[in-house]
């Protein structure tokens, strides 16, 4: 990233033509976007293996009947052996990050305490791994038409719905898919 805006707490939306089969369709959450990379979560893809109770138990957090709603998500293909907790802002602990005025990120095992027992934030999403990026590499993806991007919103963030996501955002930017094209312009 050079002189280009942060796009921590924004969207990025895979283009159709996006050549990584693990970002195909992906809508990813940013976490953070600086000159010395990027991070953030796939927000689309649910990690099949692995359920919430099946994760607490492989950790050996006692798990309340309460927080049998949370689900497991993949987040990405880096260090798909840790957990990262997108939640409200109602939530926080020393390893809490704010992302924006309404979402907060939190890597900690207290936060999947919390949620076991019941007494988390009031939204979140659970993510095994990460989606990251070296320095400028996401500025290039970005202007060679490999994602687009728009503001993160709570909302569609914490939605259940996950297979819906994709087509979700893009209609919300008055995009058919169908129209999308994998070339890119310059004027």
């Amino acid at each position: 990233m050079t002189d280009a805006p942060s796009l921590a707490g924004h969207f990025l939306i895979a283009m159709p033509s996006m050549p990584d089969p693990r970002f195909a369709r992906a809508v990813i959450f940013l976490c953070a976007h600086t000159a010395e990379g990027a991070m953030g979560l796939v927000i689309n893809r649910l990690f099949e293996p692995l359920d919430f109770a099946e994760l607490m138990s492989q950790l050996d957090i006692e798990v309340d009947a309460s927080s049998q709603d949370v689900r497991v998500h993949f987040g990405g293909p880096v260090e798909a052996g840790r957990g990262f907790v997108l939640h409200s802002a109602d939530y926080s602990s020393d390893g809490t990050m704010a992302i924006s005025p309404d979402i907060s990120l939190t890597a900690t095992v207290d936060i999947l305490k919390a949620l076991a027992e019941g007494t988390g934030p009031k939204r979140c999403f659970l993510a095994l791994g990460y989606a990251g990026w070296a320095p400028g590499q996401l500025d290039a993806e970005l202007q060679a038409n490999g994602w687009l991007h728009a503001p993160g919103d709570a909302d569609l963030l914490f939605s259940p719905e996950i297979e819906k996501k994709w087509e979700t955002i893009l209609g919300r930017m008055g995009i058919n898919p169908a129209m999308l094209s994998s070339e890119a312009g310059r004027a």
